[in-house]
């Protein structure tokens, strides 16, 4: 089981739902964490809310010299978790080019981002830890989610091929794949959602996951068989299931 106590972690995407989470997780394992995300605001009363140290770290990662600044700034890291995401609904008749863009631009460019300011110290030195999170939503296209399922598929393929390059470096990659988490964003949806949780208890399944050898986890288990399922299901079964919205 992976130890945390005195270990350096630096969250993307922090400042609440389930970064906050899990920050709270880590902090409460002995683990001093950086918190990062746009708002410093926000990040303040989210250090202040952990029972361990704690500092912030304002940056955006829609922003290449806002990360680029962040990364100059980074203390020695142990290992670094990206929970950063913005999400729109959005169908293809729909098209909102500046929400597509956002949302390709955050969740997967600045997912590129930010683990390029992290992961060079962690080669150099040959141990770190890399968790990613993706979404259950990312293993195939579906309906609505123009912008936003095709940034979470970029973010998991690009953890598949971190852990192909890294897995006997010292290095540990993690990929967790959450389905619908109750926050100011899935706020945003007008239909049902199957298993939606707490941002605590899925913290709760996440962290369990990065004290693990693992390298994947989906959850919650039942409704991710659906998706998990559906990448070997031929398309016309598949497309099926999964009827145009509207």
């Amino acid at each position: 089981m992976r130890e945390f106590r005195g270990r350096r972690y630096w969250l993307v995407g922090a400042s609440e739902g389930l970064g906050l989470a899990l920050a709270r997780l880590l902090s409460e394992a002995g683990a001093e964490v950086i918190l990062s995300a746009r708002s410093e605001v926000t990040l303040k009363t989210a250090a202040a809310s952990l029972p361990g140290p704690a500092t912030i770290l304002p940056v955006d990662v829609g922003s290449t010299d806002s990360v680029s600044a962040a990364a100059a700034q980074l203390p020695d890291l142990d290992g670094m978790v990206f929970l950063a995401g913005v999400y729109w609904p959005m169908r293809a008749q729909g098209w909102d080019a500046k929400a597509a863009e956002a949302m390709a631009d955050i969740n997967f460019t600045g997912c590129i981002r930010a683990v390029g300011a992290a992961l060079p110290g962690m080669v150099a030195k040959g141990r770190g830890h890399v968790v990613i999170t993706g979404s259950l939503s990312g293993f195939r296209g579906l309906p609505g989610t123009i912008g936003y399922a095709a940034s979470k598929a970029g973010t998991m393929v690009l953890a598949e091929s971190l852990y192909a390059d890294l897995r006997k470096s010292g290095i540990a990659v993690q990929l967790a794949n959450p389905g619908f988490i109750r926050t100011r964003l899935t706020a945003k949806n007008d239909f049902t959602m199957p298993f939606i949780m707490e941002p605590e208890r899925a913290a709760q399944i996440m962290f369990r996951h990065m004290q693990s050898g693992r390298f994947k986890v989906s959850f919650p288990t039942v409704f991710s068989w659906l998706f998990r399922g559906g990448q070997v299901l031929p398309d016309w079964l598949y497309y099926r299931m999964f009827p145009p919205r509207g």
